[in-house]
């Protein structure tokens, strides 16, 4: 089952909790903090494998959860950090964040790693929060919340040459007669309607992969019929190989078709109209098609054009070598399109949100978030740092700029502080 778009949930580990405790020996009780800090979480991490090729590994794995950071001990033992999980996925996988809607890695090369959701760090023991003023604090923290992210990942076919045009112009029918010339090549079938792969060897030793990509049509651009993905696959390539079918049978024009074709590209964009392009004119054995031939190089004196017969074999070892010719003229900086999107972001004056409602002014944000989670209420010391840092960011003032009264209630989450001095 050939799988190239799925969508995940992934949720990394929680860190471990830092320990409060203090060193005690025989006849000599608080000697000070030992409490130890928590392990980090498990980090969810994607790795190339060039044995894949396909996402359905993932298909029944909607949801991948990792394990939370080991907690700390006395005697200023640290938590033991979880183990990583690794997703495998094959070459040419882009993974997306599904909220921001921006690229966050583009896996291309075997073995290539990327963290997609980090586990959160350890929280603090106690011994790490001893200073000259509070030599023997009497609190630590939680563990840092891991990321949580709906990623989609989508499979671009790694290929040099992607074969386009309309239905029944012959493309599939060149990549099997390649199999069959002198050229050597193995392919790997996955359907008709997903991409074709293979492996093109010439007798000088060149080689290079070509992509059959079935399903464009007018409108494809637009998301009708299979068009979107198989653009998405064309995109990966470093040459499109516009097939046309020269014979014009079915009263189809071969200038029109092109046309079809070439105008779904510069719609799409993405980079796939500035890619070299070379046409091959197939079906040349037919009664028509020289004088069509003829009459599309008027139209376009500036393509390059490769006349064949996939039915003959008349001019498929000139394609082949033509192709090989044409990969090695393309520098490699033309070939390795990045696609990482990188957005720089000013935040907000500030880090939160506040909502006044009928049970209290709720107040929201990750940074206040965050800083819930990882408090220990259990611990007087630890509330007060609590308060400080709400205080520190500006909560305070922005109740009263809103105009909260002490003795209200404010909302984090699912708890229900009261505004005081």
């Amino acid at each position: 089952m050939f799988v190239d778009e799925i969508i995940v949930k992934l949720i990394a580990g929680n860190g471990g909790d830092g320990c409060t405790s203090f060193h005690h020996e025989k006849a000599m009780p608080n000697l000070g903090p030992d409490g130890g800090n928590g392990g980090r979480g498990s980090n969810i991490i994607f790795e190339v494998d060039k044995g894949l090729k396909t996402l359905v590994d993932l298909r029944y794995h909607k949801i991948i959860k990792g394990d939370k950071g080991t907690n700390g001990k006395g005697s200023d033992r640290t938590g033991a950090n979880a183990e990583d999980i690794i997703i495998k996925v094959p070459q040419g996988t882009t993974i997306t964040d599904m909220k921001t809607n921006q690229v966050i890695c583009d896996l291309i090369n075997d073995k290539e790693q990327f963290i997609v959701a980090k586990g959160g760090r350890g929280g603090k023991g106690n011994a790490a929060f001893a200073t000259h003023d509070n030599p023997a604090p009497r609190m630590s923290e939680n563990g840092e919340p891991g990321e949580i992210k709906e990623v989609k990942c989508e499979l671009k076919v790694l290929a040099d040459i992607g074969l386009v045009g309309l239905p029944s112009v012959g493309k599939s029918t060149i990549l099997s007669v390649i199999s069959a010339s002198k050229p050597k090549i193995a392919a790997y079938h996955f359907t008709t309607l997903n991409p074709n792969l293979g492996v093109v060897k010439l007798k000088d030793g060149r080689s290079f992969v070509m992509a059959d990509l079935p399903g464009l049509i007018e409108g494809a651009s637009e998301g009708l019929g299979l068009g979107l993905k198989f653009l998405r696959h064309a995109s990966r390539t470093k040459v499109i190989a516009h097939v046309v079918d020269m014979g014009a049978q079915e009263g189809r024009n071969p200038i029109d078709d092109f046309k079809i074709i070439q105008g779904e590209i510069e719609k799409y964009g993405h980079g796939l109209d500035r890619k070299s392009l070379v046409v091959i004119a197939n079906k040349m054995d037919l009664p028509d098609a020289k004088d069509n031939l003829d009459e599309f190089i008027k139209e376009y004196p500036d393509l390059k054009i490769i006349p064949i017969s996939a039915f003959s074999l008349e001019g498929v070892e000139e394609l082949v070598i033509k192709l090989a010719d044409i990969l090695g003229s393309i520098k490699e900086e033309e070939i390795t399109p990045s696609v990482d999107e990188v957005v720089y972001k000013f935040e907000d004056k500030l880090p939160f949100t506040i909502e006044k409602t009928s049970d209290g002014w709720i107040l929201k944000g990750d940074k206040i978030t965050k800083l819930f989670k990882m408090t220990k209420f259990n611990e007087d010391e630890s509330v007060m740092r609590f308060a400080k840092k709400l205080k520190a960011m500006g909560v305070e003032e922005e109740l009263e700029r809103l105009g909260a009264s002490r003795g209200d209630d404010v909302i984090i989450e699912d708890f229900v502080f009261q505004f005081k001095d």
